[in-house]
């Protein structure tokens, strides 16, 4: 074929891209692209207030890198080659495109000799593509019932799992475990553990050749945090550990045993961090419906050991790394935005050597009243975000200020919406 597909994320998570004549990259990895993918939400409509772009500045071309480590093959589209880019190579829009600046905070790492290892895992809903399947999703899920771990289920529609692992794996996207959540129709991936980059790379492409190969058997692959009010979220969690020039492990957690020095700080960063960054980790209005006590959700601030009801879980190392766990971000999030915020974080408290302020939760944090409650909605959230000195003091502030800007503009769609809720409520009896 004599085209390459290249693809890169906005600011949503979204992978935008086209395909591309192979003999315009014959001398080089550098192309122009209409700035609108940072002028728009992910719907293309274009915000109201310009940025970094807008109107007013008449959507030009942006300097877009290709980058030749990303290479490879697209096997459910006969081979065609693709390949990720960013935009850190362009003076104004390196500040403002997730890879570029998940980048940028793994270079101040670098330059202390720490390399951060993150994995993801990511939990989704599939659906028959039907003409009704948006309009009533629950009688169209591909499996029924609550089985979480069924191996039965797999094997209900293994055409399309088998295709899943097979075809992924040819993809380059290093799937450690897979199987059925608990809800009809819902899997769970883990990813491998990686350089934090790679991982971003292979959590956006997962996210793409999962709902492609759905395609290819009528079904739509759903990451949405919440559809169902009676049914758990969607999780998109993160795993992350730190090791030195050596590869050797720097977090050290055990039970009854205080932490060594690095351990505290980074997670006294991280939690630090939640809340004034939360828009990051929960970016969309729907988001915070998967907020629920007793959803296998965060709904406080916390930290615990092997905790499941907490906001970060600690993992002591049994089998593999010891490492710990964001579970605040759903499966909407966007994973370089989200890897930028927690490494911000982390490093801030790394070089503030903050202490933990924080006592482990021990049982279930859905009944403490100790705990910070999370934000309640994106407004909340962006509020928070807006009047908070640390985003602007450890992320990049044009960054701080575009971002806000977008998540405004999606609280605003949301305030114009009238909903099937307030219809069904109203309409009638008012």
């Amino acid at each position: 074929m004599q085209y390459k597909k290249i693809g890169f994320t906005d600011v949503d998570g979204v992978l935008r891209g086209k395909y591309v004549n192979l003999s315009k990259l014959e001398h080089s990895n550098q192309i122009e692209h209409c700035d609108v993918v940072f002028g728009w939400d992910l719907n293309d409509r274009c915000y109201d207030k310009d940025s970094v772009t807008g109107w007013n500045k008449g959507f030009g071309d942006a300097l877009l890198t290709l980058d030749p480590t990303t290479e490879r093959t697209i096997p459910w589209e006969s081979g065609t080659n693709f390949m990720l880019g960013d935009y850190h190579a362009d003076e104004t829009f390196k500040h403002v495109c997730p890879r570029s600046l998940l980048k940028s905070i793994l270079t101040e790492y670098k330059a202390m000799g720490i390399t951060p290892k993150v994995g993801f895992e990511y939990e989704w809903f599939n659906f028959d593509k039907t003409a009704q399947t948006i309009a009533q999703p629950q009688e169209h899920t591909i499996t029924q019932g609550m089985f979480g771990y069924s191996l039965s289920k797999l094997t209900e529609l293994k055409d399309f799992s088998h295709q899943l692992l097979k075809d992924l794996q040819a993809f380059q996207i290093d799937v450690e475990g897979f199987h059925t959540e608990t809800g009809p129709g819902v899997y769970e991936a883990a990813l491998k553990y990686t350089h934090a980059l790679e991982a971003a790379d292979q959590a956006a492409l997962f996210k793409l050749g999962v709902k492609e190969i759905a395609l290819h058997h009528n079904i739509i692959a759903s990451f949405m945090a919440k559809w169902n009010a009676g049914l758990p979220g969607c999780g998109g969690h993160i795993h992350v550990s730190l090791v030195d020039q050596n590869d050797k492990e720097l977090l050290h957690y055990a039970e009854n045993e205080p932490f060594n020095g690095i351990s505290e700080n980074f997670l006294s960063g991280i939690l630090e961090g939640s809340i004034p960054l939360f828009p990051l980790y929960a970016p969309i209005v729907n988001s915070y419906k998967r907020f629920i006590e007793g959803s296998w959700a965060a709904t406080s601030l916390c930290w615990g050991f092997q905790n499941r009801t907490t906001a970060v879980r600690i993992i002591p190392a049994k089998v593999g790394k010891c490492h710990v766990e964001m579970r605040i971000p759903g499966a909407d999030v966007n994973p370089y935005l989200a890897i930028y915020a927690l490494l911000a974080s982390g490093l801030y408290g790394i070089r503030e050597k903050l202490q933990l302020k924080l006592k482990e939760q021990k049982g279930s944090a859905y009944v403490s009243t100790q705990n910070a409650p999370l934000p309640k909605s994106l407004e909340e959230a962006v509020r928070i975000m807006h009047d908070h000195p640390l985003p602007k003091k450890i992320l990049d502030p044009a960054f701080v200020d575009h971002y806000l800007m977008t998540r405004q503009a999606e609280v605003k769609r949301y305030q114009e919406a009238v909903t099937d809720w307030e219809i069904n409520r109203y309409l009638e009896i008012i």
